[in-house]
């Protein structure tokens, strides 16, 4: 493994060396830094182009330049290395803190993509496996292809309009006829009974449940006005979590008597999750960071004892569950929490809660959940765009590989001997359909971290997308080999680590 890695990063080392050395000529032929000051003829002219010859080296050739920028990228790699500028722009100002700041709006923007894209794409992938050819696989198809084929930039004025826009208008009075509410109803219906499929019978009952069901909800939460003070509460997040908890147990453990233990912690970790949401609720107001992540230690820690303490002899399983309920429960709690903040962004937003453009409100001057609720109203839009994409491939990929894999004759003899479609699913099936999912991640990530340019652009997004783009309007090299910098080692970085991951899903591969 070590010699493995070691080769690779040598390769890698040359490859962006490489890639570097190309994009600089590029970016330094594309045009001349001193047009503009060439055309001014104010005052300060000569010392505005002395000036920014000296910034960016004009005076020297295009491989002298590149030497240069590598000897301040360099300082930047060096351990204790002094004056870590990565190269200064056209106004003489230092690259680095540009890029520190750029690239922590873009990874929060490109990692709540991935991420969401990933669950959603992996799971809906095995259900239309699961599921080939049936009215749910056809409709995921559609849905899929045509998400894929549609211009990003299109997408996101979509989203501006039908989300931001209409719904923005539509909280600043929340209100629905018996009419509407009795569409989505039947909307909603019709969706759940394509998602839960089964014969004619149980998508007729399927139909009428989640229509009524969805009617009463609607009318009790307009009722209530929860639209314009929302919350979810203690008694909320311990009832989602105890079936979350049901819902992880009955995946990963079934529900058998041999295994009935795992499923009691489970619902064990969830209420004992919830008692140490309550027990925190005076650290609520003044949260930082660290205290948060002291509580979600706290309360994943409770759900793994739980599973220790009461899954019997298969304890190590219940442990595992138990920590993935306590993980849900800190999710629940920060979204209970973020849903209090509401009231307070949407005054201090003017009414206008989701955002079109920007990634934080300026001077907002609120507190943890406030803040981290500002920032996630303004995600939602850019991920959504970003996601749709993602989705449909993820999806397709999925999909592809596990009806591949479960024709394999090793699916075959696991059924033979009696397991459990759940155990041949989740156990057998799965892991190996992975493969070929890891090498697409790998390649997305570097991909969405790159291409997010178009998706900052629509959204005013301040992130590595804007400095790449005024670097190459204002013909400045260094922010644009900033961008293309982080681009490139993200690439290789994260081939390497899918190679690794090769490994680890099918222990038949060996890095060698």
């Amino acid at each position: 493994m070590l010699v493995f890695v070691a080769r690779r990063l040598v390769v890698s080392f040359f490859i962006v060396l490489a890639s570097t050395a190309l994009m600089y000529v590029l970016v330094a032929l594309s045009g001349n830094p001193l047009q503009r000051l060439l055309e001014y003829n104010g005052p300060g002219r000569a010392e505005r182009i002395a000036a920014r010859t000296r910034a960016l080296n004009l005076d020297v050739p295009v491989p002298g330049r590149y030497v240069l920028w590598l000897q301040d990228v360099g300082r930047c790699i060096v351990p204790g290395g002094d004056d870590c500028t990565m190269g200064l722009d056209a106004q003489s100002r230092p690259v680095l803190p540009q890029l520190q700041s750029a690239i922590g709006s873009t990874l929060r923007l490109v990692i709540a993509a991935t991420v969401l894209a990933l669950l959603l794409g992996v799971i809906t992938g095995i259900v239309t496996a699961l599921r080939q050819y049936s009215t749910f696989d056809y409709g995921v198809t559609l849905i899929a292809f045509l998400c894929f084929s549609l211009p990003l930039f299109w997408v996101s004025t979509l989203l501006k309009q039908y989300v931001a826009i209409d719904l923005n208008s539509w909280l600043a009075n929340p209100e629905m006829t018996y009419a509407a509410l009795l569409g989505v109803a039947l909307i909603a219906g019709l969706i759940w009974a394509v998602v839960i499929g089964g014969e004619r019978r149980t998508r007729l009952i399927v139909f009428g449940v989640s229509a009524v069901a969805t009617f009463t909800t609607l009318f009790v939460l307009l009722t209530t006005n929860w639209f314009r003070r929302p919350t979810m509460g203690l008694l909320g997040i311990l009832l989602i979590g105890l079936v979350m908890a049901f819902l992880w147990a009955a995946l990963f453990a079934g529900l058998r008597p041999r295994t009935r233990r795992v499923l009691y912690s489970a619902l064990a970790a969830a209420a004992a999750g919830t008692v140490v949401v309550a027990l925190a609720g005076p650290l609520m107001r003044s949260m930082t960071w660290w205290s948060f992540i002291a509580v979600s230690l706290v309360i994943i820690g409770v759900g793994v004892a739980a599973g220790l303490v009461g899954g019997g002899h298969v304890k190590r399983l219940a442990a595992q569950i138990g920590g993935l309920v306590g993980v849900t429960v800190v999710v629940l709690m920060a979204i209970d929490q973020m849903l209090g903040a509401y009231p307070y962004v949407y005054r201090r937003t003017g009414g206008r809660p989701i955002p079109t453009t920007g990634s934080e409100t300026p001077n907002l001057d609120g507190n943890f959940w406030q803040t981290n609720l500002d920032l996630a109203l303004h995600l939602l839009l850019p991920t959504l765009a970003i996601m749709l994409i993602s989705f449909a491939s993820y999806t397709r990929y999925t999909r592809a590989s596990m009806l591949d894999v479960l024709n394999q004759d090793y699916v075959r003899t696991a059924r033979a001997k009696g397991l459990n479609e759940r155990t041949v699913i989740v156990r057998h099936s799965f892991r190996n359909a992975l493969i070929p999912l890891a090498t697409l991640v790998a390649f997305d990530f570097a991909g969405v971290l790159g291409g997010a340019v178009v998706t900052e652009t629509v959204f005013g997004w301040s992130g590595m997308g804007l400095m790449f783009q005024r670097g190459l309007t204002n013909v400045d090299p260094n922010p644009v080999m900033a961008f293309f910098l982080v681009t490139a080692v993200a690439t290789v970085v994260f081939n390497m680590i899918a190679d690794i991951a090769y490994a680890y899903l099918d222990p038949r591969i060996r890095l060698s």
